[in-house]
């Protein structure tokens, strides 16, 4: 046979031990990536994951395809099945892989999931299988999602809302003494003449607060964030830090999901969890058309930062890209890229596509949600 693609179908039928009779995949780029996704649910190789079905391996060039022995992770697995079978085929490997996994007995017995320590790595596979859980783990799941989002929400707001608020109210004081909006410099310069030199102690007779503006919104927040099964560490960041955002004085948040279409959540963006179960990993992406939904929101340039989170792998012409990003920086649009947010951001990312986006008047960045923060409250107090 010297069909090269006829061969490499045989290859798949019959398995690795075909190759001994020289009946392979190489040079048949799209057979090649088929055999990866197969060997992850039944090669030794790819039964080495965890139990928790997430695991630890990252793709290092994905524009090459997945062919080439690096281990995938459990959502770059679900974004190339989507990409490369049918809907039905999708379902029945998804199924195998959580029963070759060992994650079956997790999804379907809510006591299993009772004595698991929740964390974001459950979280993930939790999200990653959501259609496969049953009525009695669904409810379970969900308190276990909304155990780690609270967690992650109290670690980051203190320092979240002390960088956006601080940056919004420095122009002005107000009377009303909220401790959080305390202007510490001018409360000290202006109590200085009180300064007792036999006690040492400053004896302060009056405090400062910065103005609150409760009832202004002047700085527009939009978060889009990618479907992609990559991004699902970097979209579990980004739907806690909107539910921040929604809660300031002086901040309107807008947020969606993408994929080849857009699903606009601004109406759940202060229930994370609901946002998170909205997810839907795989598909295709299309940036572009997420940005132009994106400036459809917009409508005061100045005073809108666009918050891109993103593995910059776009779908259609790199350059329709390029070309939207400068549109909207020329408008007068801040714009931040993420290629990862979160505290074991790893920058798995398109950086030729990304580099392309800074050089158009993107920011790019990989960082902590409280990195980002401080990063927004630069270009708010600019």
């Amino acid at each position: 046979m010297t069909d090269s693609h006829t061969l490499a179908r045989w290859r798949l039928v019959l398995g690795q031990e075909a190759e001994q009779h020289q009946i392979s995949c190489a040079g048949d780029a799209d057979c090649e990536r088929i055999e990866q996704l197969v060997g992850f649910l039944f090669d030794e190789q790819g039964a080495g994951e965890s139990s928790g079905g997430v695991g630890r391996g990252r793709s290092k060039d994905r524009s090459g395809g997945l062919g080439g022995g690096h281990p995938l992770t459990v959502p770059e697995w679900v974004d190339a099945v989507s990409e490369l079978f049918p809907r039905q085929a999708k379902e029945v490997m998804e199924r195998e892989l959580v029963q070759r996994r060992g994650i079956a007995e997790l999804l379907d017995e809510p006591k299993l999931l009772e004595r698991i320590e929740p964390n974001i790595e459950i979280v993930k596979t939790l999200l990653t299988h959501k259609d496969l859980l049953n009525e009695k783990t669904r409810g379970m799941a969900r308190k276990i999602i909304q155990q780690v989002v609270d967690e992650l929400k109290r670690k980051m707001q203190v320092q979240v809302e002390r960088a956006i608020t601080g940056a919004i109210r420095r122009d002005k004081h107000s009377p009303r003494p909220v401790f959080r909006n305390l202007d510490l410099k001018t409360t000290l310069r202006r109590n200085l003449k009180n300064f007792d030199h036999d006690s040492g102690k400053l004896l302060v007779d009056q405090l400062f607060f910065f103005a609150a503006e409760r009832n202004k919104r002047p700085w527009h927040i939009v978060i889009a964030v990618d479907q992609s099964g990559s991004m699902l560490d970097s979209a579990i960041f980004s739907a806690v830090m909107a539910s921040i955002f929604a809660e300031l004085p002086a901040v309107k948040t807008s947020l969606f999901l993408f994929d080849t279409e857009v699903a606009d959540l601004t109406d759940q963006v202060g229930q994370p969890v609901d946002v998170l179960l909205s997810i839907q990993l795989g598909g295709g992406t299309d940036i572009t058309k997420a940005l132009q939904y994106g400036q459809q929101l917009v409508r005061e340039p100045a005073r809108t930062i666009v918050v891109l989170i993103t593995d910059f792998y776009e779908g259609r012409d790199e350059r329709d890209l390029i070309q939207q990003v400068r549109l909207m920086a020329d408008s007068g649009v801040r714009m931040i890229g993420l290629g990862a947010l979160g505290y074991d951001a790893r920058p798995a990312y398109n950086k030729t596509t990304a580099g392309k986006c800074r050089k158009a008047g993107m920011d790019i960045l990989v960082c902590t949600p409280e990195k980002l923060a401080d990063c927004m409250a630069q270009i708010i107090r600019a």
